[in-house]
């Protein structure tokens, strides 16, 4: 992908200069690297935000909270995993990360998500159990959490704002309907197929 994009840039700087238009190309250049900077700073601002506003939650207790009252969901996902393993805490505090769109404050507790999933493996593995996958195989739960992850239901899409806001828009929350809309059918769809996937023992 990077070599397709690469390449597509170097053939319309070409064909600029072929057309006689390299003070347009560097216009066109100059101008888009500050947006990008611009937005950038917008990103950082409303990640940084919401991302504080997670922490505060966090230390108040209250993903704690969430995170329990979220057991039945949980155990119906992960219905192999014991209820107070580690797992299940990171995997929670994710998929509330995911809910209110800051993925980039949800990537810790994921990647801790998956180092307790491949612990719990290698605890099947120790104790001979013959659903245990090989190392270095992704297990059942590890696969369901990752689709969950790429389903995602959101609550409100906080990146998605802040670039309708940075570009004009009227309304740059109007996006919220249907986005809620669009990742509950992905999520919907998700659970589905694990479900089916499970039931079918693979």
């Amino acid at each position: 992908m990077n070599i397709l994009w690469s390449s597509m840039l170097l053939l319309g700087i070409a064909y600029g200069a072929l057309q006689g238009r390299i003070p347009e190309v560097t216009d066109g250049v100059i101008q888009a690297s500050r947006e990008a900077v611009v937005l950038a700073v917008s990103l950082v601002g409303v990640t940084g935000f919401w991302a504080g506003l997670m922490e505060i939650a966090k230390k108040a207790g209250v993903i704690d909270g969430l995170v329990k009252r979220m057991g039945p969901v949980m155990r119906f996902l992960f219905p192999e995993v014991p209820e107070d393993h580690p797992a299940m805490r990171a995997a929670g505090m994710n998929m509330i990360c995911n809910v209110f769109g800051l993925g980039a404050a949800a990537t810790p507790p994921g990647l801790a998500a998956m180092e307790r999933f491949e612990e719990l493996e290698e605890e099947r593995r120790k104790m001979k159990n013959p659903a245990a996958v090989p190392e270095g195989t992704a297990n059942r739960e590890m696969c369901t959490f990752l689709i969950l992850n790429i389903s995602s239901l959101q609550l409100i899409p906080v990146n998605i704002i802040a670039y309708r806001s940075q570009y004009g828009s009227v309304h740059p929350t109007a996006i919220v309907g249907p986005a809620l809309a669009a990742t509950a059918a992905s999520t919907i769809a998700a659970v589905v197929f694990c479900k089916v996937m499970e039931r079918m023992g693979r």
